[in-house]
């Protein structure tokens, strides 16, 4: 049973780093279900206060998540249309297959969204501009953070290894 919560689990750490760049799945936090699951396992010792502080900086990173798009676009001079822009473009940019739709996409959302507010075309080039600035920081902490919780990962069930996999 150990092994397949581990399984689970390493299937979670995998999904965090995907999830990293992909707004529907929140990466650190489907990261750290995966280390939830590794403390299910009954041949892991796992403090309870290490998975309250991992679980505490994903929700932050979570948060985050949210406000880090939006600063970098209100910051290049973005509106409210900019932003909801963004996010229709990160959609589209999922679904449509062009290559590299998932960075080409908030870009543009942010550009026509900035335009349908009126905006004129520099200003709305600045502003998604910033939202594009905006979206690959907080991608770049997602995956950072569902990194290290990867690392965490490995290494508690490297330590762990002859309690796990003994036949």
């Amino acid at each position: 049973m150990d092994i397949i919560l581990i399984i689970i689990a390493a299937l979670f750490m995998i999904l965090g780093l995907i999830g990293s760049f992909l707004p529907v799945l929140p990466g650190p936090l489907t990261s750290w279900v995966g280390l939830l699951i590794l403390h299910l396992a009954n041949t892991v010792p796992m403090d309870k206060s290490f998975l309250i502080i991992t679980l505490i900086v994903a929700i932050l990173i979570w948060v985050l998540d949210y406000i880090i798009p939006a600063i970098g676009t209100k910051r290049f001079g973005g509106t409210r249309y900019g932003m909801i822009g963004t996010s229709i473009g990160l959609v589209v940019g999922l679904i449509a297959p062009i290559p590299f739709g998932v960075i080409i996409g908030p870009f543009i959302g942010a550009f026509l969204g900035e335009l349908f507010n009126k905006t004129d075309s520099k200003t709305a080039m600045k502003a998604a501009f910033g939202s594009f600035i905006g979206f690959l920081t907080s991608a770049f902490i997602k995956f950072i953070v569902a990194v290290i919780y990867l690392g965490l990962f490995i290494g508690i069930v490297w330590d762990n290894s002859n309690a796990i996999f003994t036949f």
